[in-house]
This record gives structure tokens, C-alpha cells and sequence, in this order.
């Protein structure tokens, strides 16, 4: 039996792994791949040169792969990307990447993608991610693996979310956010370290303690910027179980283009 509805439009140039499933009236275009164990629900569009992994499941009324919302665009064959065991709830928008940047909007592997939620052109986000109803990327953000952002939250473009960070409910994002930082409010805040996240992903209490040292160097010190890259630096010999963690944090200090909320 076949695994398409009899109302769904699938262009017969689209490559479908035998075992995607298609709801009642979603419509597949034709340069798009699908693998295998992907469910797509009823009414949900699919365009654009898009390609999406293994067992995710598309809820209805979504809209995946369409022309970015960038008045530059002028029809390249910009991409969509999207990984594998990504649950993706109703009315999402995915859109396309732009000439302008990497080409490609990418979404990596096991996200948690509420409704109404819109990944603009040419966002990068990690695999793990949570991502609460209305939760809003412009273009050209990053998002790291772990990250939560909650409901109603808005993210500027450019700007960069470092994993296992957390955006609070209706935070509006203008700056940079470094790995493990909670942050809400409007104009955005920084709050503490995401403890409860940390904690639920197993981190050892010596990597937690770690973390939080990290964090009062770099928010509670009076410390500039440079200064407090250069502490945790010397940070990493003084507390081992948390050197990677800490490389992290030193590391996204020294990619940040936005400045981080501080």
C-alpha cells in the first residue's frame, strides 16, 4: 500500500525514500530528498532545494524550504538542510540559505521545534536543540547543540547562541550568548548558568562548579573582556575536570561578532 496519500502532490522528480510517509494535501516539490522513516503530515509544504534525513516527523501546515525573506535573494539555488529524528510541529517556516552567506540553512539532528516557530535564511542550528512555541531566528543566526529557546523569544540577525545556553520567555536577543549562560528580559540579561540543563545532560558536579567559576570571572570580576579571556585561559590548568567546558566558553568569547549580553 502505498505510504502517500491519494491528495498529496509529489513532483515525480522528488526523491522519497519508499518508507516517507505523505499526509492528505501536502505538496513535495521537485528538488527535494526525503529519507527514509520521515513522516510528513497533512498539508504541509515542502520546496526549494531541500534535503532532510532519517525519521523526522513534519507536523501540518508547515512551510519548508521557501524563497528566504531577503530582498537580495534573486532565485540562486540556495539549500535547506535538515538532519535526522527532528520532531517539527504546525505552522513552522524553514527558509532557503542567500547567496550572501554559506548558501544553505542547516538544522541538525534530534531538534525539539514547537509551532511557529521560523528559522530565517541561512541559520545554523546544532542538533538537541528545544525550541518553545513562537520562538523567532533572523537571519544568520547560530545556534549550538543543547540550546533552549523559549516561548515568544526573538533572536537578531547575526547574532550567535552557544550550546546548552537558554533564552528565557520573551527575551529579545541583540548580543551574542556564550555556552551554558541563561539569559531573559528585554533588552536581554544574563541570569546564571543553565544548572537544571546541565544537570540533566549529566554533567559532573566538578564540570558544574567549574562552569559556574567560569561564569563569576567572566560576569562578577569587573574584568574587560580581553582580561577575562586571558583568566580563563589560566582557568583551564587550575580546574581540569571543567577544561573543556571552559575552552568553550573562551572559545565562543573569541568568535562573538554581536558582543555578548553582559
Amino acid at each position: 500500500m502505498s505510504k502517500i496519500h491519494p491528495s498529496a502532490i509529489v513532483d515525480p522528480k522528488a526523491e522519497l525514500d519508499s518508507s516517507v510517509e505523505v499526509g492528505p494535501y501536502s505538496i513535495i516539490g521537485p528538488n527535494v530528498r526525503i529519507g527514509a522513516g520521515t513522516v510528513v503530515g497533512p498539508h504541509v509544504v515542502i520546496e526549494g532545494h531541500t534535503t532532510i534525513g532519517k525519521d523526522n516527523r513534519f507536523f501540518q501546515f508547515g512551510s519548508i524550504g521557501a524563497a528566504p525573506q531577503d530582498k537580495k535573494w534573486k532565485g540562486e539555488p540556495t539549500r535547506l538542510e535538515i538532519g535526522d529524528g527532528n520532531t517539527i510541529r504546525e505552522f513552522v517556516t524553514f527558509n532557503l540559505g542567500t547567496a550572501q552567506d554559506e548558501g544553505v540553512t542547516r538544522l541538525g539532528d534530534d531538534n525539539w521545534i514547537s509551532a511557529y516557530v521560523h528559522l530565517a535564511h541561512d541559520c545554523q542550528v546544532g542538533s538537541h536543540t528545544i525550541f518553545s512555541n513562537n520562538a523567532q531566528l533572523a537571519g544568520h543566526v547560530h545556534v549550538g547543540d543543547h540550546a533552549i529557546l523559549s516561548g515568544y523569544c526573538g533572536v537578531h540577525q547575526f547574532c550567535k547562541i552557544g550550546a546548552h545556553a537558554f533564552i528565557g520567555m520573551y527575551t529579545s536577543l541583540t548580543q551574542d550568548v556564550p555556552p551554558f549562560v541563561l539569559v531573559s528580559g528585554n533588552p536581554a540579561g544574563q541570569r546564571g548558568i543553565n544548572i537544571e540543563g546541565l544537570k540533566r545532560r549529566g554533567f559532573t558536579r566538578e564540570q558544574i562548579d567549574g562552569i559556574r567559576a567560569a561564569y563569576k570571572l567572566l560576569y562578577r570580576s569587573n574584568l574587560t573582556l580581553e582580561e577575562a579571556k586571558a583568566a580563563l585561559l589560566e582557568q583551564e590548568a587550575v580546574l581540569p575536570a571543567a577544561a573543556a567546558d571552559i575552552r568553550a566558553m573562551r572559545e565562543f568569547l573569541g568568535s562573538a561578532t554581536r558582543g555578548i549580553v553582559r
